[in-house]
């Protein structure tokens, strides 16, 4: 019976933390089309904002700079000590 319960509970936590993946996934899709709407190479743009975006849970607004608005998407450097996200 407490298998079964257990069992029960690991299953529902995995739904539920897979519709919260699907749901910052298109959040963070909107968000970086809009914050590279203006950039000059728009896929790597588009991929390097959607690698911030899921780690840090948020994007900056407009196309360019109030990175202030999120601390980690502006602290997030690549290899080389540069910004990663745009």
């Amino acid at each position: 019976m407490k298998l079964a319960l257990v069992a029960i509970l690991l299953v529902s936590l995995i739904f539920i933390s897979s519709l919260s993946a699907v749901s910052t996934a298109g959040v963070c899709s909107s968000k970086c089309k809009t914050r590279c709407s203006k950039a000059g190479i728009k896929g790597r743009c588009l991929k390097y904002c959607g690698i911030c975006c899921a780690k840090c849970k948020c994007v900056p607004s407009g196309t360019y700079g109030n990175k202030h608005e999120c601390p980690c998407y502006r602290d997030l450097k690549n290899s080389k000590g540069k910004p990663k996200c745009p």
